[in-house]
C-alpha cells in the first residue's frame, strides 16, 4: 500500500490488503477501501466530519475529490463502480454497478442507483435521484435517455478491467 494514508482524531483508514493505492493519493479519518479498488493518481478521499464507505472493486480514477458532510451524511460508494477521472463526489451514495464520468459533480444527499450513469461533465444537485437503467446529464443534470446495451456492456466491462490494471499497478509498485 503507498499512497499518504493517515488519521484524523485517531480515526484512520482501513484498506483492504490488495486494493491499489496511488503513490500520491491521499487517504484520510474514517474511509473504508474494499477489496480490489484502485484509488488512482492525485485523489482525495477526506473522511474527516463523516464516515466515507467505497465497495470492492471500484475505480476512483486520477485526480477525483471525495469528502463528506458533518450535518448530512457520509459518502456511500458501492461495490463495482467507476467514478471518471476529476469527479467530484461529496455527501452522497452511488449504488453498486453505477458509472460517473469525469468530471462530474454528484451533491450531498444525491443518489445513483444501481446500473445508472451520469454523464461526463454533469452537476448532479443536492438531493437527485438518478433511478436504474437511465442517463442523465447537463449542468444541472436531467434525464437523458434510458441507457442502451451497449451502455450497460460498457458499465460491466469497466470495473473488472481496472481490478486488473490496479493489480498490474499494484505488482509494479511492490517489487
Amino acid at each position: 500500500m503507498t499512497g499518504f494514508i493517515f488519521p484524523y482524531k485517531g480515526i484512520g483508514p482501513s484498506i483492504a490488503e490488495d486494493a491499489f493505492i496511488a503513490p500520491n493519493a491521499t487517504i484520510v479519518g474514517d474511509v473504508e477501501i474494499g477489496a480490489q479498488s484502485g484509488i488512482w493518481f492525485n485523489c482525495v478521499l477526506r473522511g474527516d466530519v463523516n464516515i466515507m464507505r467505497i465497495g470492492a472493486r471500484t475505480n476512483i480514477q486520477d485526480g477525483t475529490i471525495i469528502h463528506v458532510a458533518s450535518k448530512t451524511q457520509g459518502t456511500f460508494v458501492g461495490d463495482d463502480v467507476t467514478i471518471g477521472h476529476m469527479a467530484l463526489i461529496h455527501a452522497c451514495t452511488l449504488e453498486d454497478g453505477c458509472f460517473i464520468g469525469m468530471n462530474a459533480t454528484i451533491m450531498d444527499t444525491a443518489r445513483v442507483e444501481s446500473g445508472a450513469m451520469v454523464a461526463a461533465g454533469a452537476l448532479l444537485t443536492p438531493g437527485k435521484v438518478v433511478p436504474s437503467g437511465q442517463l442523465w446529464a447537463g449542468t444541472p443534470a436531467a434525464y437523458v435517455r434510458d441507457l442502451k446495451d451497449s451502455d450497460l456492456d460498457m458499465i460491466r466491462y469497466t470495473a473488472p478491467h481496472y481490478v486488473k490494471l490496479a493489480a498490474e499497478y499494484k505488482k509494479e509498485i511492490e517489487s
